[in-house]
Formats: C-alpha cells, structure tokens, sequence
C-alpha cells in the first residue's frame, strides 16, 4: 500500500510540476505588444496580479512561485519594460531579474528652437506627455520658478537624454534645464574679463546669436568677437538669425530688405544691443565662445561662400565691402 501511495503521490507530483512548466514556459500569444511598468516599492504579488488580470500571463501562481524560487520578489526594478505579443511568464521573470527597464532617447540638437525641443518631445513614443497642453509659461513655473526669464528660450541644453521608457517628459525638461545652468555657469565663472555682459543670461543671449552664426569651430570665437567689440562700441549687432527669430512664421525662407527694416524686439537691426531673449538653444561650444571671444578687433564678416561654412572677418568697412564683393558678389 504505502509503494502504490508514493506511486501515485510521484506521479501526482510528476503531473503538477508538467502543468506548472507548461504555464511557466509555454509562450503566450497576445494581440499587441505590452508595456509592463513597475512602480517604486512595487511587489511581485502586484505585478503578477496585475499581468494576470490584463491577461498577458496564464497563471499568475505559476509566475509567483518561480519568481520567489529565482529570488525575484524582493529584487523589481523600477522601470518599464516592453513585453513582446508572444511571451511567457519565465521570459517576463528574465526581464525583470535582468533590471534592465526598457529606456527612451530623444536628441535635442544645437541650434534648434524651444518650440522644435517641444514638438520633438510630444512625438516621442513610449513616454508619458505630462506637460503636452501646457503652455510654455507653465512648462518653465513648474521646471525652474527661479529661471531668468518667463520665455524658456535657450533655457535648456541641447543633447541626448535618455529616461526609462514610461517616464514622464518633464524628466528630459528638468535635466535640459538643469544641464544648461550648470554648463552656462561654468562658462560665466571661467569667462574673459572685460565682456559687455551683465549677467549669465546676457551671456546666453550672445551664445545663442553665436550658434545661429556659425557651425565652423575655426569661426565661433571670431563671430564672439564680432558683436563683443560692436557693443563696446555701441554699434548695432545686425544679425539676420535675430531677424528672422523675430518674424516668426512670417519667415518663409529668406529675408527681403522690408524684413530688415520692420521692427521687432529681436531686429537687431532697427534696435540696439542684445535681443531681450535667446534665440535658440546654443550648445557648450557656442558658451565657451560667447565667454572668450578672439583677441581680434573685427567688426565685421560675411560668408566664403565656398562650401567650407568659413567666413571672412574684416576690421573696417571698406575691408568687408571688398570681401561681401569677392565673395558674395563674385567679382
């Protein structure tokens, strides 16, 4: 009798651990891909109970069993984590005993305006758009309430940023932000003496010019130089990036002689010294030259028109009129 009991208790056993490995290995064909998100001091009871009932998972004991003899249950990282349409419940454990959560990157370049970081961000996929009805007054009060400025141009550093996939944009706005205090510091603390700059924020104003200049390495310092020494002077800057900023959508690609001569805030032109704001977001080697211009006394430059993207500075009126009719006029 007690060799047909352990028989039959063996072979009970057998048949369980087969039903229990059929629900842990046997993948699941869902309709669409998955986003598993686990939030901070979240379980696996939770989870688990959380993947059974969106139906992702055939058993959820079957999960929760394995997961506490892996050693999974007290070590969830939080995170999102994109589950395939076919998966099962062993491939979902390795994910999370893997604590690698699925990540997102968005890629804000120099030059670009706070309006093309804003639309870049809402169309980023796999993100939480917290702040997408927002206007920008509100966006910058809740990142920064001490900013410079109510206008967040320039306010935010352009490069990659990587967030867990899931998490919410303001993560990329308050890192933007904060990378850009901390490189537009660091340029201020280390600058020149001597520069017509009151602030730090002045300072941003110049790099941004600085960015929509020029993308040349050998150029920047040059052009620094070039609207440092005109507002030692009191010479307008006359800048055409800072027109065009300042035509908005009315700027269809080129700027006639009536666009120079309408004033705007930022027409540099018709108005003297700084525009009030940045007129775009100006990466670290534009700081670094808005905060060291060349040694140069150039007040002037104009494009080679070469397909080199160098420029060719000039001292004097009469040295620029030559090199705009060598350059630009061919002749």
């Amino acid at each position: 009798m007690l060799k047909k009991l352990l028989k039959w208790l063996s072979a009970a056993f057998i048949l369980l651990a087969a039903v229990w490995a059929g629900l842990l290995f046997t993948p699941k064909n869902n309709e669409k891909t998955y986003r598993l998100k686990v939030e901070k001091n979240q379980g696996i009871s939770s989870v688990s109970r959380k993947l059974a009932n969106d139906n992702v998972v055939y058993s959820r004991h079957a999960l929760l069993a394995a997961a506490y003899v892996l050693g999974v249950h007290n070590r969830l990282h939080t995170g999102s984590y994109r589950l395939p349409k076919q998966v099962s419940a062993w491939q979902i454990l390795q994910r999370l005993r893997g604590g690698r959560p699925d990540s997102v990157t968005v890629r804000i370049v120099e030059g670009m305006r706070f309006s093309q970081m804003r639309r870049i961000i809402n169309e980023t996929d796999d993100i939480e758009h917290a702040t997408r009805g927002w206007s920008n007054e509100k966006l910058l009060q809740e990142i920064a309430p001490d900013a410079p400025s109510s206008n967040p141009e320039g306010l935010f550093f352009p490069d990659s940023y990587e967030i867990d996939a899931g998490s919410s944009d303001i993560q990329i706005y308050k890192t933007a932000y904060q990378t850009m205090q901390r490189n537009l510091q660091a340029a201020w603390d280390e600058r020149q003496s001597g520069l017509p700059y009151q602030n730090p924020y002045e300072m941003l104003i110049m790099a941004s010019i600085i960015e929509k200049e020029t993308a040349h390495e050998n150029d920047r310092r040059h052009v620094s130089a070039v609207f440092t020494n005109r507002l030692a002077i009191g010479m307008r800057l006359q800048t055409d990036p800072s027109v065009i900023y300042g035509m908005g959508d009315a700027y269809k690609g080129r700027i006639r002689k009536a666009d120079l001569q309408r004033d705007t805030p930022y027409n540099t032109y018709t108005r003297a010294g700084l525009t009030p704001t940045p007129i775009a977001l100006p990466g670290k080697a534009a700081l670094e030259a808005a905060a060291h211009p060349s040694a140069e006394k150039y007040l002037y430059f104009v494009s080679r028109m070469d397909g080199t993207g160098l420029s060719q500075f000039s001292h004097t009126l009469d040295e620029h009129n030559a090199a705009v009719r060598k350059y630009i006029l061919k002749r």
